[in-house]
């Protein structure tokens, strides 16, 4: 009887999954936005439950998400500002940047509109206006990477709204939202969290549309050069996993509400 069982127990060992390594822990710096709309409780635990790996999520902004994996605090990090994850990669601190998938920005704010935005498509111009109107915008003042379009499109104004006007909030979107919702001031947000949180904040979407508001996700190994205690392994068995047509296929299928609110894409 004996016999049997240690018989059975190899037997069942060879069909285990290739993917399964039991149950090491993988360390994930992700985008508020991956967690707060729900898109991560979607891919996971399938992961996980092929895999045998336990996902740890650090949800935090893309500038923080980043810092987390040059310090070699995780093993790998999802997040939404290329041009950051392309100084990460350059500067030797990840290595295998793949696509993952995109969505866009939008601007929020009361449905009243007092700044008279609806109907217009130009974020830069929209901006312009918000400066020169008496109202109030709401920045998430936190390095994520909204932050870093933000500051992009007020760049791109060549102004920005002055004093009490403009609140720099150093929290995260969903927090961010609801501060906009109780001030009556518009902000800028990425659709997928929006979608999150739009029945309980009642705020409606402004501005869309405008090339420039495209919001491309990426995922990045931590250099295991640079801190050999990473868990590269798993780092690559998550990145193959997200990007391969069943990975893609999960996140074409998260719709809450019956929205797509992120699209596919990588290669």
């Amino acid at each position: 009887m004996q016999r049997r069982r240690l018989f059975a127990a190899l037997l069942s060992a060879t069909l285990v999954s290739p993917f399964a390594v039991g149950q090491e822990t993988i360390r994930l710096s992700t985008t508020t936005s991956t967690e707060n709309s729900g898109l991560l409780k979607q891919l996971l635990p399938v992961f996980e439950a092929k895999t045998g790996y336990k996902v740890h999520v650090i949800s935090v902004g893309t500038g923080k998400a980043l810092e987390l994996g040059k310090n070699g605090d995780v093993d790998v990090t999802l997040v939404h500002a290329r041009k950051l994850e392309d100084q990460f990669v350059d500067e030797g601190w990840g290595v295998g940047r793949r696509d993952v998938m995109y969505n866009d920005f939008i601007v929020v704010g009361p449905s009243e509109d007092p700044a008279k935005l609806k109907g217009t498509k130009d974020v830069i111009a929209a901006f312009r206006r918000i400066a020169a109107t008496n109202v109030k915008f709401i920045s998430r003042g936190d390095n994520s990477g909204t932050d870093v379009m933000e500051k992009g499109y007020w760049q791109q104004a060549g102004v920005k709204p002055a004093g009490a006007n403009y609140v720099s909030a150093g929290l995260g979107m969903g927090e961010v939202l609801n501060m906009a919702a109780e001030m009556k001031a518009y902000t800028l947000t990425d659709r997928a969290t929006y979608g999150a949180y739009q029945a309980r904040t009642g705020l409606a979407i402004i501005i869309e549309g405008d090339k420039r508001m495209f919001n491309p996700y990426g995922i990045i190994a931590v250099n295991p050069a640079r801190h050999p205690k990473v868990n590269y392994k798993g780092a690559k068995a998550l990145i193959e996993w997200i990007t391969s047509p069943e990975g893609q296929g999960r996140i074409a299928a998260f719709k809450p509400a019956g929205e797509q609110l992120f699209f596919p894409s990588a290669q």
